[in-house]
Formats: C-alpha cells, structure tokens, sequence
C-alpha cells in the first residue's frame, strides 16, 4: 500500500496471488521424482524457508529410491538459530521407514557460512544416523537465493 495506487483491497490481492505461486512451486518440488543433487533440495526448501526472518530447521525424509516421502519442520528459533533435536529427527525417520534424511536449515542473515555449532550438529546427526542405519545425505544452510551444501562442500 505504500505505492501510489495500491489500496487495502488490491494489496491483499498481490500478497495472495504472491502465496498461491509460492505454494504451486512448493507443490512442483515435492512432486520431484527423485532427489539427485543439492540443487533438487534447494527447489524443494527455497520457497518454504528462504525468505523467513527466522531460523528454521527442517527434515527430508527419503524412500531408498531418494524419492521424497515427507518434510518436516523440526524447529522454529530466532534471528541467529534454533535447536533440532535428533530424538524427534530419527523418530520421525523410523516411523516413515525413510530409508535416509536430509537436513535444511535457513540464515535469515543471508550468510551462508556454516557456524562452528552448524558443523557440531552435522556430525553428531551423522554418527547417529550411522548407527541407525538411517544416513544423512546431506545438510543446507538455505538463503533467500544461495544454499550451501555440506555434502558438496565435502563436510558430511
């Protein structure tokens, strides 16, 4: 409403033609026959946390042909983290007999530089998964535009 033109009526118009795109490519990504690279995650995740002013921390959760079977928002924190735990995490994976997870989380900051506890977590979810047989495939730190992939960044 703050251009010249565009009343009450017409704003909410835009917003809501601006949420049915955002949740028809929402839609598209999950109809993703199979996830083959970082770049099919960042589809899926973009539009759901890349332009969120808080962090959140979601789940893939993988068939054994990497189809996706669910997402999952683990945790929603503030400006600068959240706490995922790997109790819900595995849970969740062991009840959707996914045969592998992927972790996504956004920098609200735009920074796609993975922080010390990033990499913390990254690892201790990995040994756990090892040890149920549940792999972690890979873990994004999503922005509005860029992601950053552990596994591409030989992290995982």
């Amino acid at each position: 409403m703050t251009f010249k033109g565009i009343g009450e009526a017409k704003a909410i118009s835009i917003v809501a033609a601006l949420e049915v795109g955002r949740r028809r490519r929402e839609g598209e990504g999950m109809r993703r026959k199979q996830i083959t690279s970082s770049a099919d995650v960042f589809e899926v995740m973009q539009p759901k946390i890349g332009d969120i002013s808080h962090e959140e921390f979601w789940i893939l959760l993988l068939n054994k042909a990497n189809k996706i079977i669910s997402k999952h928002d683990i945790s929603k924190g503030g400006v600068s983290g959240t706490v995922a735990d790997s109790r819900i995490i595995f849970k969740l994976a062991v009840d959707s007999l996914a045969s592998s997870v992927i972790l996504c989380h956004n920098h609200p900051s735009g920074n796609l530089t993975p922080s010390e506890l990033d990499i913390k977590l990254t690892k201790k979810l990995k040994e756990f998964g090892e040890m149920m047989e549940i792999p972690i495939y890979d873990h994004l730190i999503i922005t509005d535009s860029e992601y950053y992939s552990f596994a591409d960044n030989g992290i995982l």
